[in-house]
């Protein structure tokens, strides 16, 4: 009974599975059938013979369908691509509509084609700057947008330098048979100078500060390039907001540019408090870090920068970073810069470094610098040293280089930019000589090279990625590495904590070479407030006498970042994993302070 009754079941579903099956076919048929009613098949007729119906054929619309709009855009279309190839006398005549059939009257006529066009009165630079040649317009095809292209660049190229107003227009225009022929020439107009630069707003900086930022004087040449790219020079400037394009007022002559700016609040004050699992105790208790930063700048309007960074990273270690710019030396397009830089680690080592730089804008965007610096790194415990002579991880040295850096940037926004890029490269080479320590025996210097040439280079690529209306993708690439025949322990890079890979200990991690790719989504909740996620992925590689290893270490976690009457408030939740140790959240590193500005 139970048999026949599961065998009845299993032939009623195969039966109505086949119905099923049926319906969809059926269905299937009909679409086909009325998809293929709705397309239009299309009828030539043209009183040129087969060459007209080749060019009709070489450009014609696909499955027009026969509603009037789409069938207006696809035959426009067909025009526009066919005049585009030298046909300007082409045409459509009439349209015949007959059930699914469609009869379309064209006219192609002859192609039009240069005879020559010459060169009238533009110099030979400004015509290789727009790649202009003579030859290129003989007995090629007559080609409206190539040709709209040669006015747009030669109009641009005038604009920049001072002819805002000039022309181009062709001389001695003729049409014999199908070719044409004639003289091209540009007519500039009167020559625009810069009158002066106004500001308009709140925007306090001095005006010779403002000349040397835009790279814009009185009496150059006006140039609606240099004025766009002196634009988005003033949008990196962390004390000036740009609140709207700049505009130009013609005179007699002359331009007078206005930029339209608004004071930021640029002067930061901030402290963040970290609470940390204390990895040298045994119970659950907390290690609280510190950290203090105060950056003041654009002094008295004239862009002078001074900064302090404090920070301690762990149970006696303390980071301190002193610096002050000072743009424009005796009104001249040079920044020097003065940097100081101390870290201490425990009772191990204490590391010391100066800094000089000075700087010279490139563009608008870019900029050189030349700098000189001095690592002094001293042990403070020699006594362990004295016990392992054989050890080399740690010694007293002095590494004195010379290098070169270049930045790059054109981000829209200093603080919380939402598209652009940004790039450093960095190159140093100097001498690292060892410094005798008279706690530590004489013989453990016996078999030391005292003095060796020592490389560093370094490197940060950033781009930010509008992928919504208010969602930003952010890429980041950091490396550094230093190379020397012999490195030490006290000379490595400290990575690890909130500025390098999130997830871990500050400064948790000894890297002769590393390379850091972070990928961020911002989603923006206001002007200056957003919800991020974060990943974070590390190559760490250590290079010592007694240790060589690899190490890869990865780093997720989320936060949020918003404004507040006292501040930008920021809370950072992060977890990290490596070779070691796997995700877990009970590792995991909480951050939040406020970043004040006044």
């Amino acid at each position: 009974m139970n048999l026949r009754l599961s065998s009845a079941v299993r032939y009623m579903f195969s039966l109505q599975r086949y119905r099923i099956l049926g319906l969809l076919l059926v269905l299937w048929l009909c679409g086909g059938f009325a998809q293929a009613q709705n397309k239009t098949v299309v009828q030539v007729v043209t009183p040129e013979g087969a060459e007209a119906a080749d060019v009709w054929k070489r450009n014609q619309p696909k499955n027009i369908p026969l509603d009037s709009v789409n069938l207006h855009q696809g035959l426009q279309a067909w025009l526009g691509n066919v005049r585009e190839q030298g046909y300007l006398a082409a045409s459509i005549d009439s349209l015949v509509r007959q059930n699914d059939s469609l009869r379309v009257h064209v006219y192609t006529g002859r192609p039009i084609v240069w005879a020559s066009l010459q060169n009238g009165n533009i110099g030979e630079a400004l015509l290789q700057r727009v790649g202009f040649r003579e030859k290129l317009y003989r007995g090629t095809p007559f080609r409206p947008s190539e040709f709209a292209r040669l006015q747009q660049a030669l109009l641009r190229e005038a604009e920049n330098t001072g002819y805002p107003y000039a022309q181009v227009v062709i001389d001695s225009l003729q049409l014999r048979q199908d070719s044409l022929q004639g003289v091209v020439r540009l007519v500039r107009g009167p020559l625009m100078t810069i009158d002066s630069i106004v500001v308009v707003g709140t925007g306090r900086i001095q005006p010779t500060a403002l000349t040397r930022y835009t790279h814009l004087e009185k009496g150059q040449p006006f140039s609606q390039q240099r004025m766009e790219e002196a634009n988005r020079a003033l949008r990196q400037l962390p004390f000036l907001k740009v609140v709207g394009a700049p505009q130009v007022l013609f005179a007699k002559n002359q331009a007078r540019i206005y930029f339209f700016l608004e004071e930021k609040k640029a002067n930061q004050f901030d402290g963040i408090i970290g609470f940390l699992p204390d990895p040298n105790s045994r119970e659950a208790k907390l290690l609280i870090t510190g950290e203090v930063n105060l950056q003041v700048r654009n002094l008295r309007g004239s862009g002078k920068q001074i900064g302090l960074h404090w920070r301690k990273v762990e149970r006696n270690s303390q980071l301190l970073d002193v610096e002050y710019r000072h743009p424009h030396l005796f009104s001249s397009p040079f920044e020097v810069a003065a940097m100081f830089h101390l870290y201490k680690q425990d009772t191990s080592f204490l590391n010391l470094r100066p800094r000089l730089e000075i700087a010279y804008p490139l563009s608008t965007t870019s900029r050189v610098t030349f700098f000189a610096e001095v690592l002094s790194s001293q042990l403070l415990s020699p006594e362990a040293l004295r016990q392992r002579t054989a050890d080399s991880s740690a010694i007293d040295a002095n590494f004195t280089s010379y290098g070169v850096a270049y930045a790059w940037g054109n981000l829209d926004d200093l603080y919380f930019p939402r598209r652009g890029s940004h790039a450093f490269f960095q190159g140093a080479v100097g001498n690292k000589r060892i410094q005798r320590n008279a706690r530590v025996e004489a013989s453990y210097y016996d078999t030391l090279q005292m003095k060796t040439t020592q490389l560093s280079v370094a490197s940060r690529l950033e781009r930010y990625w509008p992928v919504t209306k208010n969602g930003v993708v952010l890429t980041r690439l950091k490396a550094e590495a230093l190379l020397n025949q012999r490195l030490y322990l006290n000379e490595l890079f400290r990575l690890g904590g909130l500025n390098s890979i999130r997830g871990f200990d500050d400064y948790s991690f000894y890297a002769s070479s590393y390379a850091i790719s972070t990928l961020e989504f911002r989603q923006y909740t206001g002007e200056d407030s957003y919800l991020f996620l974060l990943y974070d992925q590390g190559y760490l590689r250590r290079d010592l006498p007694e240790e060589k290893n690899i190490q890869w270490a990865s780093g997720v976690g989320g936060g949020i970042s918003f404004s507040t009457g006292a501040g930008v408030f920021q809370l950072v939740y992060s977890v990290g994993r490596n070779e070691q140790e796997g995700f877990s959240l009970q590792r995991g590193k909480i951050h939040f302070g406020i970043t004040g500005r006044f």
